[in-house]
Formats: C-alpha cells, structure tokens, sequence
C-alpha cells in the first residue's frame, strides 16, 4: 500500500497560458499583442463575466483602441495575447451561484443578463485555461491594488513589464508581485499506511457545518515543516509527525501560496482549540468523508470544501485511499 496523493491537479493550480518575461518587456510586441488580443474583464470585488450553461465559462472580449496602462498581460495562447483588465460594470442584484461552487459567494449581473462570479465559487468548474487566466487575473489585480506606493520613498508607483512590475516614480525602484506562503495539512490518525480518520476543523466565520483540514501562514525564518508542525499545534493543540508534502496551488485572497502536507497525530491527545480562529475540531472516519464526497461534498454535519480549494484535492485523495 501506497501513502495517498492529491487525487488530482488542484483547480487553481492548472494552466495552459505562456508566460514570457522577454515578451512583457517589449513594448512593441506587447502593443500588437494587444491589436489582436483577448480580454478578461474583472472587477473590485475580483469577479468576471462567466457563461453557466452548458458549462461555466469566461467570456473575453476583444482589445479595442490603444493598450490601456491598467492593462495587464496574463500570458499568451497560440500567439494571442490574453489580458485582464479593471472592470467598472452596471450590476443590479445577485447571481445565485453554480451548482458545485462553494455558494458563499453569490455573484452580479448586468441588465443584459451577464453574470459575474467569484474565482472561489467557479475556479474548480472552469476548464484548465480558463481557471489560469482567471487565478492570475485575480492575483496581479490585487497585488496592484495594494502596492501603488513605493516601499522605499512613497512616490506613487508606474505599471511596467506587462503589468507585472511597477517603477517607482521618485527613486526608480523595481517591485515585483508578492506571494505569502501558507501551508496546509491532512491530519491523519496514522493506523496503517493512510490512516483510518482525519482529523477536521472549522473556523468561526464559515458556514454552519463546513469543515476543512488545518492551515496557516508561513512565519519569517521558518521552514515549511516546522510551520506545519507549529500551526496544528496552536490550532488544535497536538502534536504531528511524519510531515511530507503533497502539492500546491495559489490562493490569490490576496496573495497566498497554499503548499500542502500531509502528517500523523495521535488522536489520543487532547484536542486544545486556539481562542477566536477554531471553534471546532473533530477525527472524522475514512467512511464519512467518503459518504459526504460521494453526496456532492455535503452530508447533515458535514459539509466539505469546495473543488476550487486544494483541500479537496488532499481529501479526495485520502479518502479514495485504501
């Protein structure tokens, strides 16, 4: 018997767009990537316009007049560049969300009937190309909404390279965009190879029911496994061991990195719930998580994260597992 893998790629980890660092610092190519480019639409709240039926999809609009400095260049598909840019729509009212979402972001939409959703709720429905274009879009967007200051002098910082750096208007600084790393860890009770319950929690501001496996930022001047090590124990109060990595997938609200691990516990140890970040934590049985996969990801009591997270990938893997 084999230790159990992510069941598949995660939903924000995919990607078929090519990146070129050489290509954003041309402004020539960039000018005619623009000419005959597709465009990606995304507002304050990091939602686009989405097509729901047959299928979720992204509607692009095509460039039109001059490459707006707000533009920015999320990659390229058979030499058509594809852009994102800020979206100042007429929304009246919301969009009930897909079915399969995650349903704790209901989406907009137009008075044309256009609706607009949330990578959260639709990045685990969107095909591979589209959930990479969206995931980036969503990430540079907030990265520029938050560092439009220079760090060094505070001069107001100028767009470059595609959108993927600022110049500092003052003192010439380059900035690139930030990623925060967080990890986050299946804990499993270790009986056999895959262990036979895992050990789930839930935070205070989610729904009613819904559980998910540990998680928490990366601290300056520590590895990977020791924050993994750390943060179960602040979380929940016990002890891990045999820590080893599964996957990743970037988490764009804003800015993280989600690196995720698997690891061992005994569930004979008390369990100790950090004040105002956990208000439940319980060992789940193998069977129940299967029950709940199998009825969409939600059963009475139990309601699981959705397919845009990693953290489903990781339980679907466990719970697939023999």
């Amino acid at each position: 018997m084999s230790p159990f893998a992510l069941a598949g790629t995660p939903a924000l980890a995919r990607t078929t767009a090519v990146r070129d660092d050489e290509v954003r610092k041309d402004p020539a190519v960039l000018a005619e990537l623009w000419a005959k480019g597709q465009v990606l639409p995304v507002d304050r709240q990091g939602r686009a316009p989405v097509r729901t039926t047959p299928d979720a999809a992204l509607l692009l609009r095509p460039a039109a007049g001059e490459l707006p400095e707000d533009a920015v260049l999320l990659g390229t598909l058979d030499g058509v560049g594809h852009w994102a840019v800020p979206a100042d729509e007429a929304l009246i009212g919301e969009a009930v969300p897909l079915p399969d979402s995650w349903g704790r972001w209901p989406g907009a939409r137009t008075p044309d009937g256009t609706e607009w959703h949330d990578l959260r709720a639709v990045g685990g429905l969107l095909d591979d190309t589209a959930a990479g274009l969206f995931t980036t879009a969503v990430a540079l967007r907030a990265w520029h909404a938050k560092a439009r200051f220079c760090a060094r002098c505070g001069a107001a910082v100028l767009r470059s390279a595609g959108g993927w750096a600022t110049t500092c208007s003052g003192c010439g600084r380059e900035e690139y965009p930030r990623t925060d790393p967080a990890v986050i860890c299946l804990v499993h009770d270790g009986a056999g190879v895959n262990g036979e319950r895992v050990l789930l929690a839930r935070q205070p501001v989610w729904p009613a029911e819904r559980y998910s496996v540990l998680a928490g930022f990366v601290e300056a001047g520590e590895s990977l496994e020791a924050c993994v090590e750390r943060e179960v124990a602040e979380e929940v109060g016990v002890t891990v061991r045999g820590v080893r990595y599964l996957g990743s997938q970037p988490w764009p609200f804003p800015r993280s990195l989600m690196i995720g691990f698997a690891a061992v516990a005994d569930p004979a140890q008390p369990l100790r719930l950090a004040d105002g970040e956990i208000e439940e934590a319980r060992w789940v049985p193998r069977a129940q998580v299967r029950a709940a996969l199998a009825a969409g990801g939600e059963l009475p009591g139990l309601r699981l994260p959705g397919e845009t997270s990693i953290a489903r990938q990781m339980l679907d893997g466990w719970a697939a597992a023999d």
